[in-house]
């Protein structure tokens, strides 16, 4: 990822509403499972660190993070989360049956050969551990922001499930989410797709209030 765009982002996952509602999100289906403190967890792409600051404030002992972008980690490290690594998620250095909890949240339309990465992670995954896994979905709403992304393709629930069974993972619970703004984001994607520039990417900066309007309503659903 370009260094300026990665920066970008960085400052942009802090904040805006989509990154906070879907790491909203994550941490609510971490509760729900009644995870120990002391589990062993591994966030796949942690960026710049957010999440894992979340389940550091929620008292997580033992979490780990990893990323490709060395400019995301060396920015986790600056913020003090020194339990982070830069390595690919389809082919890591840990042991076997390491991890209680794994979350892979919009990373696996990033790797070329996602089963690699969904094998993988079976691999160093505990028997009876939990994959929370997240992925843009629909092709139809592949813009230039997938391009900018350097993703590799989007996903359809059933397609997901095919690969996550293929991989021996069972399934627990799968969903769609952003129900509330799907018609109104499909709409505004498929305008940008006829009208817009190349080479545009979807981080843009929301006043204050709407910013905070939105992640309510995402929080609500």
């Amino acid at each position: 990822m370009d260094k300026n765009y990665s920066l970008k982002y960085i400052e942009e996952e802090s904040k805006s509403w989509w990154f906070k509602s879907r790491r909203d999100l994550i941490l609510q289906l971490i509760e729900s499972c009644n995870f120990e403190k002391e589990s062993d967890i591994l966030e796949v792409g942690c960026s710049g660190g957010p999440l894992l600051k979340d389940l550091s404030k929620r008292h997580f002992l033992n979490v780990v993070g990893i990323d490709v972008d060395s400019f995301a980690i060396n920015h986790c490290k600056e913020e003090g989360l020194n339990n982070v690594l830069i390595m690919k998620g389809e082919k890591t250095n840990f042991d076997n049956n390491t991890f209680d909890l794994i979350i892979a949240s919009d990373v696996l339309e990033h790797i070329q050969d996602d089963q690699l990465a969904l094998r993988e992670w079976h691999r160093i995954l505990k028997s009876g551990g939990t994959l929370i896994v997240c992925v843009p979905s629909f092709d139809f709403l592949w813009t230039s922001h997938d391009e900018i992304n350097h993703h590799f393709r989007r996903y359809s629930k059933s397609n997901l499930i095919k690969k996550l069974e293929k991989a021996d993972f069972k399934i627990e619970k799968a969903s769609y989410w952003n129900f509330t703004l799907f018609f109104p984001v499909s709409v505004l994607r498929i305008i940008q797709k006829i009208f817009s520039k190349k080479n545009r990417d979807d981080l843009v900066k929301l006043p204050k209030f709407l910013n905070e309007v939105l992640f309510v309503l995402m929080c609500f659903e």
